[in-house]
């Protein structure tokens, strides 16, 4: 691995095959997202059994992600395929399915009639088209006047920046995409439209009924009551996606750079895994060099300490996903160059219930820091030192041993993590001594080398980290 900012891709018909999905994988990507959105589960559980295939037949740790649709919420077929609307024309949402016309279009959201107020704002197609709500009629029928006109054509989204709306988190076609995915070894879960920490336990709980607690799951914040809850969203789950499509819909596009930077900070100091995503590199969809303001745009969330840097149409769609992962990687590798993006000023928090495992954690990256350290390892049960000791950014190499083989994959999404599967469990001094010699035997450390090991003792009670030992790697 030679970019630690890791590359999260997106699967489509541009690179759903197992030769293309190899290709992206020797080009960089370490995590593929499955956006269940599109597709068919038949198509998904091709493009899983390739990755698999991958990830045995090849030295890769490759992560699956599960995108759930959510509560997303679309007009239905419109008369004629399109409607022409003009500034200052009048039409209907309505909830009984319809063919759209001026009369009535159909949106997929029941309860939107009681949800909706006078006044508020609608936004059609990523806010190319915006409505305002004129009257709400006592046959469910709402009418809103065009403000910004287009062309509204068949199965559009709809975004609702200022209603609070009483959709569930999870729809029926979710639940019914859980089914499939705790089938099929996915290793993380995207719930999308997240607004508050209960859509996060109560998907848990869920994945924990159908004994699949182990999934991790990323809460995706593109909604703005997500931002007046982020903390306790950030604790509830196990990473986060900056969603900057829908939350740049949804809020005034200005605000967005200064929400990416705050929700990047809270999450290394939480030590939770971040994605930036949407639009990265979204000329390369059709060109073979990106814009310089894109560039930019990849360089900032490295700077920033992103965890990963997410691609969609461009790997899904495009004419070039190789050579956007190429472009991508050739990016943060220049960026990574800066001592900057290490060793992050993060001091464990006295009042955190893992503070003392946290606090050698931290130590242990100084002290990788200080000595020029050749490697720094931990040792994992639950994922949380791995994630502890990326969130300090440490410049030695990060390797993350652990016995619980999902989270190998899972540990892909985490900044500078090379996650192995150790499943020994014999004395501290031969534990530290065969992992040594693993990374040896495979170059990633050398003779005379420094390392930095931490672990617990005793080995058998499974304890948080508890100790940190310097080596000279025979």
């Amino acid at each position: 691995m030679l970019h630690k900012t890791k590359i999260v891709a997106t699967v489509g018909p541009a690179c759903n095959t197992y030769d293309k999905l190899l290709e992206l994988v020797q080009e960089g990507v370490n995590v593929f997202r499955l956006n269940f959105s599109h597709g068919t589960h038949e198509q998904h559980l091709e493009v899983i059994r390739h990755i698999h295939n991958i990830n045995e037949s090849f030295p890769f740790n490759i992560a699956i992600l599960a995108d759930l649709q959510g509560p997303k919420l679309r007009v239905g077929e419109i008369e004629d395929g399109v409607m022409e609307l003009k500034k200052g024309d009048i039409f209907y949402f309505t909830n009984e399915y319809k063919l759209g016309n001026f009369d009535g279009v159909y949106l997929s959201y029941p309860n939107f009639h009681n949800d909706v107020k006078i006044g508020e704002t609608i936004m059609i197609d990523d806010g190319k088209i915006e409505v305002k709500v004129l009257e709400i009629g006592a046959d469910t029928r709402v009418k809103v006047e065009v403000t910004t006109p287009g062309d509204l054509t068949s199965k559009k989204g709809i975004n609702l920046p200022d209603t609070k709306i009483s959709l569930p988190s999870l729809t029926e076609k979710d639940l019914a995409d859980i089914d499939f995915i705790v089938q099929n070894r996915i290793d993380w879960v995207a719930l999308s439209f997240v607004r508050t920490a209960a859509d996060i336990t109560g998907l848990r709980e869920i994945l924990k009924s159908k004994g699949y607690d182990h999934m991790k799951i990323i809460a995706k914040i593109e909604k703005p009551e997500a931002l007046n809850n982020l903390r306790e969203i950030i604790l509830a789950s196990d990473a986060v996606m900056v969603a900057r499509g829908d939350l740049g819909v949804e809020l005034p596009l200005e605000r967005i750079p200064m929400i990416q930077k705050t929700i990047v900070r809270k999450c290394i100091h939480r030590a939770k895994p971040v994605i930036i995503a949407t639009q990265m590199m979204e000329s390369m969809m059709d060109r073979t060099r990106p814009n310089r303001s894109e560039i930019t745009d990849v360089a900032n969330a490295v700077l920033e300490g992103a965890d990963a840097v997410m691609l969609s149409g461009e790997t899904a769609m495009g004419k070039y996903p190789a050579r956007v992962i190429r472009t991508m990687v050739s990016i943060i590798n220049e960026v990574e160059k800066e001592e900057t993006v290490y060793n992050r000023n993060l001091v464990p928090q006295p009042h955190s219930p893992s503070f003392l495992s946290d606090a050698l954690c931290y130590n242990a990256c100084e002290i990788a820091h200080a000595v020029k350290a050749n490697a720094l390892i931990g040792m994992t049960q639950s994922g949380y030192t791995g994630f502890m000791l990326s969130s300090f950014r440490p410049s030695s190499p990060l390797f993350v041993f652990t016995k619980t083989q999902s989270l190998v994959n899972q540990l892909s999404l985490s900044w500078g993590v090379q996650a192995f599967f150790y499943e020994a469990e014999d004395s501290i001094d031969n534990m530290i001594e065969d992992q040594i010699r693993f990374l040896k035997d495979k170059n990633l450390v050398r003779e005379g080398g420094v390392v930095i090991n931490t672990c617990s003792t005793p080995v058998a009670e499974h304890l948080p980290t508890n100790m940190l030992k310097i080596s000279k790697v025979k």
